[in-house]
């Protein structure tokens, strides 16, 4: 029992020996001064270029886009309507696009 009590101590001596010499480094001057400047120069360096890039590859792809209706295709096992939906006539759903979304029996303004 003894044995386990110096045991614990020396735990204990061990942790607040380690926690103080981490707390008087973070208390210098400085250190956050240069992580925020770190982070400025990231930010300026890395980030916004690199989402002026993304920017430029979406316009691109969105340029050579075909803005074609995809073909109808009745597959049995897309667009079923077991229940209607609770807004509009009940056959569309809530973020409906006309231009791309198929109804179950084709799409809309079209006779085919």
């Amino acid at each position: 029992m003894a044995a386990l009590g110096r045991l614990s101590q020396a735990l204990r001596s061990s942790l607040t020996q380690s926690r103080r010499p981490l707390s008087a480094a973070a208390a210098g001057h400085g250190h956050g001064e240069h992580s925020a400047k770190t982070w400025k120069i990231l930010t300026y360096v890395v980030a916004l270029p690199g989402v002026a890039v993304c920017m430029l590859n979406m316009y691109l792809k969105e340029q050579n886009h075909s803005h074609e209706q995809p073909e109808f295709i009745p597959y049995t096992h897309l667009r079923i309507r077991s229940k209607r939906f609770p807004w509009g006539d009940g056959n569309k759903s809530l973020f409906h696009n006309p231009h791309l979304n198929a109804l179950p029996d084709g799409y809309e303004g079209h006779d085919e």
